[in-house]
């Protein structure tokens, strides 16, 4: 359990820390030298402007493809897997994004405890605030609630750093006041890493983490596909996404969850797998 630190940032306020320094990647720092190289080579002969756009676009279009793969360690450190002592303990962990959403987390926590599993739970701040009680329920009944931004903004991955320090820590404020622990992870939003995020996650004391699979379950409409996914290839080590809520829209994803989660934490059983949260597998691997 973490102490919460006293917030740079109020929910939906203004950043009121000093200007840092924002390339501490070496991708960003890559991106920082072609685009110095490529102006200084227009300044030297406007003739080489063909080779700088060239140059600009290139890296620009590298950049992306780090925004677009939630796997990608290109933009900085990212968890997509347990660390190997909790993978020779046979530990997996449940996550479930989105949330809390009153009619499906409390059906995700009884389910949980029917099978002795623990997960983590990536909230979204603003509703946090408005589910204040089933919240602190997350934490009480031993899972972890983590950082899923303060109002999971779809634009996230275009985010500067003002408006990602401010999402990041205006959720951490509102999960600390509500809840009294300070998560220890961070995922984006649908998990499309803005370039400036590694600095801002590290700023704030958390860790980014995706997942190893996910079951693509918040359009479907077959539970069978839902659960085929999570489970091809499902070994030790493995983070899986699941949904306890949708930003922003009515909640569909009652009979997926209902008819999914109970199969799934049969399979983990057979297989001899344990469900932990995040908080717990780095824990016990000194990695927090």
């Amino acid at each position: 359990m973490k102490n919460c630190p006293q917030p740079s940032v109020a929910p939906n306020g203004n950043e009121r820390t000093a200007a840092r320094h924002w390339l501490t990647t070496p991708a960003l720092q890559l991106s920082a030298a072609v685009h110095s190289v490529s102006a200084l080579l227009v300044i030297l002969n406007p003739g080489n402007w063909q080779w700088a756009l060239g140059a600009v676009l290139f890296n620009h279009a590298i950049l992306t493809a780090g925004v677009l793969r939630p796997k990608s360690v290109l933009l900085g450190p990212n968890m997509t897997h347990l660390p190997a002592a909790a993978t020779r303990r046979g530990e997996v962990s449940l996550t479930f994004d989105d949330g809390p959403d009153p009619e499906i987390t409390p059906l995700v926590l009884d389910l949980l405890d029917r099978y002795g599993a623990k997960a983590s739970f990536f909230c979204i701040a603003s509703k946090v605030s408005a589910y204040p009680e089933l919240a602190r329920e997350i934490i009480k009944r031993g899972h972890s609630l983590e950082n899923h931004t303060y109002c999971h903004p779809y634009a996230f991955a275009l985010f500067g750093p003002g408006g990602i320090v401010r999402e990041i820590e205006s959720s951490q404020a509102t999960i600390c006041a509500v809840t009294g622990v300070a998560p220890g992870f961070f995922r984006a939003p649908m998990g499309f890493r803005p370039p400036f995020l590694a600095p801002a996650v590290d700023r704030a004391g958390l860790r980014c983490a995706t997942w190893t699979r996910r079951g693509f379950d918040t359009f479907a409409i077959n539970p069978e596909a839902v659960l085929q996914r999570l489970l091809r290839g499902l070994a030790a080590g493995d983070i899986l996404l699941l949904h306890d809520g949708r930003p922003n829209r009515p909640n569909r994803n009652t009979k997926i969850i209902r008819e999914v989660l109970p199969r799934l934490l049969e399979h983990l059983q057979t297989l001899g797998l344990k469900s932990v949260s995040l908080t717990t597998a780095c824990s016990r691997s000194d990695e927090l």
